[in-house]
Order: C-alpha cells, then sequence, then structure tokens
C-alpha cells in the first residue's frame, strides 16, 4: 500500500506553527511520515514541533544555521527518499498554512496516472481572516503550463497546493543551489514525465502575511529580478540533459539567458524584439492588450534605461 510522506520545513515560524500542525492531525487519510527540516530558528519552532511527536509521525532535523527555504526542502526531500518507495506519495508543507481535513485523500484519490497533483486554495490574512476565495483566482495561476513558460519563470504549481510521486524524486534531486523556488524545480520534472493534473478543489488554507517567503512577489527590486532570472536560466542549461529539453526548449532558454545577461548591462536590446514577440505567449502567458505591448517593449529595455526612464532600482 502507498504512502504519503510530509515534507514540512519551518524558520521562525511559531505564530502559526501549531495551527498547521493540529490540521495535519486531522487529516482523514493519516500521513505516514511527517519530516520537518527546522531551518536555524531562534523562536520556538523546534520545541513546538517536538511537542507533536505523540501526535504525528514527526521526525525533526534542526539546523544550527539560516540556509533558506530550498535549502530546507531540499533536505527534507533527500531524507524522504530514503525513507519512501516509488509507490509512494510526497506533500510538501508550509508551517503557516492550514489543511483541509480532506486535502491528502482528495489530491490522492484524483492523482491517477499523472506525476503531480495540484488544487487550489482559500486565501486568509494573518489573523485568519478570508481574503480571497480562490488563490489562483488571485494570483492569476493557470491550471496549465508550458515548459518554456516555465523556463522564463511562470510557475503555475504551488508546493503547498500539491501531492507528486516519489518515484520523481531521484530526478529531482539534488536540487540546485540556483533553483530559488524548489516547487517549480519538482513541477518541471512532473512535466516532463507523466504530466501535472489541475483539479479545482480548495484543499489549503494559504495564509498571506508580511513574513511569507514568496506570496504575491514583488520584494526583488527589477535589477535583483533580472539576476535571479539569469541565475535560473543558467541552471536550466546546466541540467539540460536532467531535465531532458527538447532542442526549441534548449535554445529559448539560451536566448532568454543572453537577453536577460544583456539587460544587466545594456540600455536596450531592440535586435531582440522580434524573438520577443515571436514568443510572447511564453513569456507573458497571462498578459493581454496594452499590457501585453508594455511588456514586450520594456523586455528590450535594460536597467540603465529602466532606472532612468522608469524609475526602476
Amino acid at each position: 500500500m502507498s504512502k504519503v510522506l510530509v515534507v514540512l520545513a519551518t524558520y521562525n515560524g511559531e505564530r502559526y506553527l501549531r495551527f498547521f500542525l493540529d490540521s495535519l492531525c486531522a487529516q482523514t487519510l493519516p500521513v505516514t511520515k511527517v519530516i520537518a527540516v527546522d531551518d536555524g530558528s531562534s523562536d520556538a519552532s523546534v520545541s513546538i514541533l517536538e511537542s507533536y511527536r505523540e501526535k504525528l509521525p514527526l521526525s525533526v532535523f534542526p539546523q544550527k544555521g539560516n540556509r533558506g527555504h530550498r535549502a530546507a526542502f531540499a533536505l527534507g526531500l533527500e531524507l524522504a527518499q530514503k525513507e519512501s518507495s516509488t509507490e509512494d506519495c510526497i506533500a510538501l508543507a508550509d508551517q503557516d498554512d492550514i489543511w483541509f481535513p480532506d486535502k491528502l485523500k482528495i489530491l490522492s484519490d484524483n492523482i491517477g496516472d499523472a506525476d503531480l497533483i495540484f488544487g487550489d486554495a482559500e486565501v486568509i490574512g494573518k489573523n485568519g481572516e478570508k481574503i480571497a476565495d480562490s488563490w489562483r483566482a488571485l494570483a492569476g495561476i493557470s491550471s496549465r503550463n508550458s515548459m518554456k513558460e516555465q523556463i522564463a519563470g511562470t510557475n503555475n504549481v504551488t508546493g503547498c497546493l500539491s501531492l507528486f510521486r516519489a518515484a520523481l524524486l531521484p530526478k529531482i534531486l539534488p536540487i540546485p543551489e540556483g533553483v530559488s523556488v524548489h516547487d517549480r524545480w519538482v513541477a518541471m520534472f512532473a512535466r516532463k514525465g507523466n504530466g501535472c493534473k489541475s483539479i479545482t478543489d480548495k484543499v489549503v488554507q494559504y495564509r498571506l502575511h508580511e513574513s511569507n517567503a514568496i506570496g504575491l512577489g514583488g520584494k526583488l527590486s527589477f535589477s535583483q529580478t533580472l539576476k535571479e532570472l539569469g541565475i535560473w536560466l543558467g541552471e536550466i542549461l546546466t541540467n539540460a540533459d536532467r531535465l531532458k529539453l527538447s532542442k526549441s526548449e534548449h535554445q529559448f532558454s539560451s536566448t532568454l539567458l543572453a537577453l536577460t545577461e544583456r539587460r544587466l548591462i545594456r540600455g536596450l536590446s531592440l535586435q531582440y524584439l522580434p524573438w520577443i514577440l515571436k514568443n510572447r505567449r511564453f513569456l507573458f502567458p497571462s498578459s493581454r492588450g496594452q499590457a501585453l505591448i508594455k511588456k514586450i517593449l520594456f523586455t528590450t529595455a535594460g536597467i540603465p534605461i529602466a532606472t532612468r526612464v522608469f524609475g526602476k532600482k
């Protein structure tokens, strides 16, 4: 019989952690193992985790320093690989959300032949107040996504809403240091395998607050965003064989990296405009009309122009 293992990353999460752990205890499909990696918390997160050992099949792995959520989840998945078989499933968990009781049952019952399944979420605020009926509607997240959209940075798989097959772990691991968001790395391998399945069921109360690691984004400056994209594209090309990139996907990645690196130092890159127009549906999948035209034109602008004309940092 297949098992469900939960990989949880915590960092200074004492304010909301008990709410999450209680919701995990209430799952109608019990978990086989909970692997909690604490990323060097200075608050009571570890002691809160330890207090749930009698309620959950929980193993806690405190880390001495804070390395970030990518490293914490990467370690958690490596530990999960040692305790799982190819028939098992992995669920990723955030410390500040609340899972609906039937989350794991819904996802496991509907995964079918796919390598990964993801649902939707109700959005709540820092005090539990309802913000929106649908996380995917609020964040403009599509139910479908292509590999080129993923390469360009548009990820539609939110980790805490997903369940994926442990058979993916040998392909996913190790997660390169240049991968800033672990769930999109997982999604890319699932997409190249038996695919990602989307369902509309709400499986989580997704909490937005001032300390979200990801949330609605917008925390990086323009220059930081370009640098992050460049690192991401570099990792994709370095791992092209692992990702089984097609010739077209490899060329797309290479061209986008060249454009990104040029934008870091040059004012305008108008020679890339035909390529941007040709690939607009991958670069800007949710944009239409004037908003799309603005994005197309702005993508030819580098830091010198963006700083002087558009006031970007």
